[in-house]
Formats: structure tokens, sequence, C-alpha cells
């Protein structure tokens, strides 16, 4: 398997696990630590990277998402759009190696699996504004 696709598999982990953390109530790095994930999950070391990550920063995360959200509170959004946009955010501030574009792609294709009908083009708009604002710094 090629590293995008383990990159992809990891994605779809990670925001299950996430999904799972905001349902339960239970930290996303607990459930990784006690093996609680997707089976894809438990022998991807990206996807623990991307949920521990997230973990970390969901402060940040979440000010971002709710700065750039327009009319929507972040404790408003649907639950997998609110775990998708953490995830992508997350990527494209601190993973060095995923360019903001494909962050960004990854997680509309995250949103056309996961959300709603509306889920995409609201994730892309978000992160489009996002990229735009770190562009400009």
């Amino acid at each position: 398997m090629s590293n995008v696709s383990k990159r992809i598999l990891a994605r779809r982990a990670a925001v299950q696990i996430l999904y799972q953390s905001e349902i339960t109530g239970v930290p996303a790095d607990k459930l990784v630590d006690e093996g609680l994930v997707p089976e894809e999950a438990k022998a991807n070391e990206y996807a623990r990277e991307l949920v521990c990550g997230v973990s970390a920063h969901r402060a940040e995360l979440d000010r971002a998402i709710g700065e750039s959200s327009q009319n929507w509170a972040i404790d408003r959004m649907p639950v997998v759009d609110r775990s998708v946009l953490r995830l992508a955010v997350y990527e494209m501030r601190y993973v060095d190696d995923v360019p903001q574009s494909v962050a960004i792609n990854e997680a509309v294709e995250l949103a056309k699996r996961f959300g709603r009908d509306q889920s995409p083009s609201f994730i892309n708009g978000i992160l489009g504004k996002l990229a735009r604002e770190e562009d400009e710094k």
C-alpha cells in the first residue's frame, strides 16, 4: 500500500476516533492509548499522530475554526463536520509535508464520505478562508 493510501486511511480512522470521542466524552488520545479505535488505526502511526495532535491543540483549532465560520458557533456544527475541520486545520498548521491544498481536498473527501449533503461545501468554505488568511501572513 502506498504512503498516500495509508494517509487516506489514517485520516478516515482519525475522523472516526475524533467523532467517537465527542459522542462518548472519552478523550480521543485515551481512546487511542486503550486501543478502542477502528482496526485500520491500530497499526497506523499517522492516525495516532493526527488524533494526538488534534487533542493537544484542540482549543487553538476550535478558536481558528470559530473565527473563520461566519454565523456558526463551533458547538452548533455537526459533530462530523467539527471533527473533519479540526483534523484539516491541524494538518494545515502542524504537518509540514502536507500542502494546504491537500489537507483541504482530503477534508472535503471525508465530508463527502461521512458528512451531510452540505458538509463538503461548508468545510471547503471554512478551510479556504483559513488558507487565505495564512497566505496573507
